[in-house]
């Protein structure tokens, strides 16, 4: 008996070290950060000059924050204060409430807040977003969908779906199949040509399609998109 606990034990220690070395395997930018960047206690906060909105950032699994600098930065330049989290493990669904540390910083509560994310990050931030449906004033998914939910589907809170035509982790199926957990007023945008990887910009993605546009193009298409979709909300 003894020695069976022990083998057990060994077999415990050795799952865990894995899925530890597994989560620390990531994806990083494949550019430096920009030097109006931020970087606060975790997190990369690229700051507008004088905003009235904010978009918390949470990254796709295992997709280190620095690869959505450029997002960041472009949207802070038309007037989109983002903040965008380390996640503990690299998984965002391990750290759910992450949000709350920026909601809580004095001076904060002067912008109307929107919370996204790409991928599993998108997922997280539905799910804080039903928690939490009085501290945001939308949610924004990029190349993700909401699992099943308490509130959210039944609000009325704005949310932006976008996604591309050539994703290959949250396809078109999935995306179309999830959508019954958004509420009925969500704006659904596909990217024609778009992949799951250049939602970021770090590179290919195992299990991904190849895109048939350029992430320089896509990336321009979300960020538009946002802008515009912020601004329907009468907010900007």
């Amino acid at each position: 008996m003894k020695l069976v606990l022990l083998v057990i034990l060994a077999l415990i220690i050795s799952s865990i070290l894995g899925f530890y070395i597994w989560s620390q395997n990531t994806y990083s930018a494949i550019e430096d950060l920009p030097e109006s960047v931020k970087e606060q206690d975790g997190w990369l906060l690229f700051e507008a000059d004088d905003p009235q909105n904010g978009l918390v950032l949470y990254p796709g699994a295992k997709v280190e924050p620095d690869a959505y600098a450029f997002l960041g930065e472009e949207l802070a330049s038309q007037g989109i204060t983002v903040a965008i989290p380390s996640v503990r493990l690299n998984l965002p669904i391990f750290d759910l409430s992450k949000a709350d540390e920026l909601f809580q910083r004095e001076g904060v509560d002067s912008l109307n807040w929107y919370i996204g994310g790409h991928s599993m990050g998108g997922a997280a931030a539905a799910m804080y977003a039903d928690a939490n449906l009085d501290k945001v004033s939308g949610l924004v998914l990029l190349g993700a969908y909401a699992a099943d939910n308490d509130y959210l589907q039944t609000s009325q809170l704005p949310v932006l779906s976008i996604s591309g035509s050539e994703d290959g982790l949250s396809t078109p199926e999935k995306i179309n199949q999830y959508r019954q957990n958004l509420p009925d007023t969500a704006q659904f945008i596909e990217i024609e040509g778009g992949n799951h990887a250049q939602f970021g910009v770090y590179g290919p993605q195992s299990g991904d399609n190849e895109a048939a546009i350029s992430v320089d193009k896509q990336q321009e298409m979300i960020i538009t998109t946002i802008l515009e979709w912020i601004d329907d909300q009468g907010d900007v």
